[in-house]
């Protein structure tokens, strides 16, 4: 994947290795600070990730404060990582404020916050092991940036140390930036909404047409993305539609547990993830991409 020609976006808020981040404690906090915290909290009875939470906020907003010059600043990174992430973030927010212009809407992109080990989220208290996410309450993307290794060596998404990774990689953050979309259109509330009057297994069906359509969604970027920056290579597709049947739920109930439940899957199967993206991908329109009325995923 090249990188070279696409535009760095400012959205990115980097918390690993001290600010939000393990270890060291939580955000700029010290360890000792946490276990202070966790004690104090476990004698009033009172949840110990809230006090350490709040916490964190407060050094956290001082540490940003201090290191952008303004209250709220993002902080952004110049290490590899964090100028992969900066370009893809930035590819994003130029397709997607061209789409959205061409109905007349305004794109309002969101931030990217990189973090290691737990931060803090406006929809609770962020982990590694959650993988990468979007939370609408703030209309930010968290990603522990650790995934990457996972998608090569626990999921076998890519082939280790093969460039082509990072097209994997784009298509993770591609897909939480789907996200994003869904709700700027309005679509994850209204699928909130409808969840509530469900039982679990109409829910989670529900879940798997949004996360399908993310998957699309990353594929009209790629589709846009390449038009106008030329940014993939051999092998790169394929690599992409590796990760997106890797990840796909039938594989990683396989893997955990040695069967599957098709009423729990959340995401997708293998092949409906593989199907959707390919589809954003080959079209680039995102008419192609509406999961909710597709008779056949």
């Amino acid at each position: 994947m090249r990188l070279d020609e696409l535009p760095k976006s400012q959205n990115i808020e980097d918390r690993r290795g001290g600010l939000g981040g393990l270890p060291g404690g939580a955000g700029g906090l010290g360890i000792g600070t946490v276990i202070i915290l966790a004690l104090i909290g476990w004698a009033l009875g009172i949840d110990p990730s809230t006090l350490i939470g709040g916490a964190d906020q407060m050094s956290g907003g001082r540490q940003a404060q201090q290191q952008t010059g303004s209250p709220g600043g993002s902080r952004t990174s110049s290490d590899a990582t964090g100028e992969f992430v900066s370009a893809i973030v930035g590819s994003t927010e130029v397709e997607w404020t061209e789409i959205f212009a061409q109905s007349g809407r305004k794109y309002e992109p969101p931030t990217l916050v990189m973090f290691s080990g737990m931060t803090q989220s406006g929809c609770g208290i962020a982990q590694s092991a959650m993988g990468p996410f979007y939370c609408p309450l703030d209309q930010k993307v968290y990603l522990d940036t650790s995934f990457f290794q996972d998608l090569e060596r626990r999921f076998r998404a890519c082939d280790i140390g093969s460039k082509t990774c990072q097209f994997s990689q784009a298509y993770v953050i591609a897909h939480e930036i789907g996200h994003h979309v869904q709700n700027l259109l309005g679509v994850l509330p209204k699928v909130q909404q409808a969840q509530r009057d469900m039982d679990k297994v109409e829910a989670n069906s529900l879940q798997v047409r949004v996360e399908l359509q993310a998957d699309c969604l990353a594929g009209v970027w790629a589709n846009r993305g390449q038009a106008k920056y030329k940014f993939i290579e051999p092998g790169d597709v394929e690599a992409a539609l590796q990760t997106a049947s890797a990840i796909g739920d039938d594989r990683l109930q396989r893997q955990s547990q040695g069967y599957v439940v098709p009423d729990a899957f959340t995401h997708g199967s293998s092949a409906q993830r593989t199907r959707w993206f390919t589809n954003g991908l080959k079209t680039g329109s995102v008419s192609s991409c509406d999961t909710f009325r597709a008779e056949q995923l």
